[in-house]
């Protein structure tokens, strides 16, 4: 999975992790130590307002603790939370379960941990199928059919439609396509071109 998104993460393990699942920027706060790293925080931030981040922390009190912090330190709308479930077990590198006897994101499944990046609304590159969570989406071939691509009046019809939404006029019909998607899914797209 290549995700647009910083995903951040408690630690070395959970990174190792992380790296055999996705494409995708992976930053460790190192535990609590996020509490008292400026320059992490600091970095955190920057990395949150351009690309955005999603924080996948364990799911227990530790694990929420930091979750917390993050979220009182970056502003909401450049923040993503992927939930992991609560599943009890033992990582394969430790003797014992943790306190709360749960699995973290290094013991966990690779596909909670996908589920969950999905669930908290990732751009998936190449997983256009992600964008909109259970609803059909638009493909080519329905812009090709409704006359926005392919035909002798496409290039008009799909101006309208790019100026309804609001777009930039030099959009491209892929990129055109993935706004479809985030925004309207199927059923939402076929009820705004009514009338175009």
């Amino acid at each position: 999975m290549k995700i647009k998104e910083t995903i951040i993460v408690e630690g070395t393990y959970d990174k190792i992790k992380l790296d055999q699942i996705v494409d995708a920027t992976i930053i460790m706060t190192n535990g609590f130590a996020i509490f008292k790293d400026k320059q992490k925080m600091k970095l955190i931030r920057k990395l949150a307002e351009t690309t955005g981040i999603v924080v996948l922390t364990d799911s227990d009190r530790a694990g929420f603790l930091i979750r917390n912090y993050i979220n009182k330190c970056i502003p909401p709308e450049y923040v993503k939370h992927a939930y992991i479930p609560e599943i009890k077990g033992v990582e394969k590198r430790k003797a014992v379960p943790g306190k709360e006897g749960l699995l973290g994101v290094e013991g966990i499944q690779n596909i909670f941990i996908q589920e969950a990046l999905r669930n908290a609304g990732c751009i998936i590159d190449g997983d256009e199928e992600n964008l909109v969570a259970n609803k059909r989406l638009i493909t080519k071939l329905d812009l090709y059919e409704d006359g926005f691509t392919g035909k002798a009046n496409s290039h008009e019809l799909r101006n309208k439609l790019i100026k309804k939404m609001g777009l930039p006029s030099k959009i491209s019909t892929n990129a055109l396509l993935k706004v479809l998607n985030i925004l309207y899914g199927y059923d939402g797209y076929k009820e705004m071109i009514k009338d175009l």
